[in-house]
């Protein structure tokens, strides 16, 4: 027998055993029901009243009369979205009151507002936590090395951006020079991560819902047996932690990948608004070495030149500093449809 009970879809027990034996039989009386379920028939007919009203059970002619269920993915459909909204309802209470609680704790206790974490397995932990209840968004500083999680335990990040968190991750340039590093970049920007890069980073981070952030504090060595990090939540300080963010992002270069491909194809003609030629051009304005770039690529150091050399061309840029001035200057690596984009026609001369 089904052990599963249809509680959730609002029917109490007697409902839910008169409702599946009328699916099993069709349709039939309520005195047949009464006998097959050992209930008194009174309290049948008030089973079968409230099934009516919920839109579960309809009359069939006859005499007796006799009832008959509606089929479930029918009369269960309504009880079920009235059901999810009840709950989504009373999730948005819920996050409403550990905001509160939490804020009330905050006023109480300034120790609160800092919370210091040791140990590798209890910030790598604490970091999983973080992004699992963010609701919209991660902010992240990537710096080389790592302290707790290197990006390839990351598993996180590709189930909440497949949930509809956003993540907006500023890179430092020596990370992109890790092996594998461009690799695990190029996955997480196709799975909808919107990633920058930058020279260098003063600190690394991550920051949920611009509400709490975690924050490496001494790594291990030198003294220290293991590493510590701070939590910080709703504060001056996270002002702070925020409006640096915000300012590396804004003076950081996007960083793009091509659809899974194989990489670019040796010797074919470069298109500056394809989107492995942007992939490419992306890292090298972000200061990515040739080799690394051509190994992310799969394609040789000479092809990966060639292509630089033939956008210089194109954009009689003399240096590669000029090249990265003119690749921002026209767009070719903001988002499609930001309205920066000077489209094809911009690769002629430049008066």
């Amino acid at each position: 027998m089904d052990t599963m009970s249809l509680e959730a879809a609002g029917l109490g027990s007697g409902q839910e055993s008169v409702y599946r034996l009328l699916v099993r039989v069709g349709e039939a009386p309520a005195e047949h029901v009464a006998e097959v379920l050992g209930l008194d028939l009174g309290q049948v007919q008030q089973l079968l009243d409230d099934l009516h009203r919920l839109g579960l059970v309809t009359t069939v002619g006859g005499d007796p009369v006799r009832h008959a269920p509606t089929p479930p993915d029918v009369g269960f459909a309504p009880l079920l979205r009235a059901g999810m909204e009840r709950l989504d309802h009373a999730r948005t209470i819920v996050n409403d009151l550990t905001d509160e609680h939490r804020a009330s704790i905050r006023r109480r206790d300034a120790n609160q507002l800092v919370e210091v974490i040791t140990g590798t397995e209890a910030i790598r932990q604490q970091l999983r936590n973080l992004q699992l209840s963010t609701r919209s968004e991660i902010l992240w500083f990537c710096r080389a090395g790592h302290v707790a999680m290197s990006s390839d335990d990351n598993d996180e990040e590709f189930a909440m951006l497949a949930r509809g968190v956003s993540y907006r991750v500023v890179y430092e340039q020596a990370l992109l020079e890790e092996p594998g590093m461009l690799e695990s970049l190029a996955l997480g920007v196709r799975a909808g991560e919107v990633a920058r890069a930058a020279p260098s980073l003063p600190i690394r981070m991550a920051i949920a819902d611009r509400s709490i952030a975690l924050c490496p504090l001494v790594a291990a060595g030198d003294g220290v047996s293991e590493p510590t990090a701070a939590l910080v939540r709703d504060s001056s300080l996270l002002t702070g932690l925020l409006a640096l963010f915000d300012s590396y992002w804004a003076m950081s270069s996007p960083l793009l990948a091509a659809a899974d491909t194989d990489g670019l194809v040796e010797g074919a003609p470069t298109d500056p608004m394809s989107e492995e030629t942007r992939a490419l051009l992306s890292l090298l304005v972000a200061g990515v070495s040739d080799k690394a770039i051509a190994t992310r690529l799969g394609m040789s150091v000479r092809t990966v030149q060639r292509r630089i050399s033939e956008v210089m061309a194109l954009t009689h840029a003399q240096t590669r500093m000029q090249l990265a001035w003119q690749v921002c200057r026209r767009g070719w690596l903001d988002a499609p449809g930001s309205g920066h984009e000077e489209g094809p026609g911009a690769v002629g001369p430049i008066s």
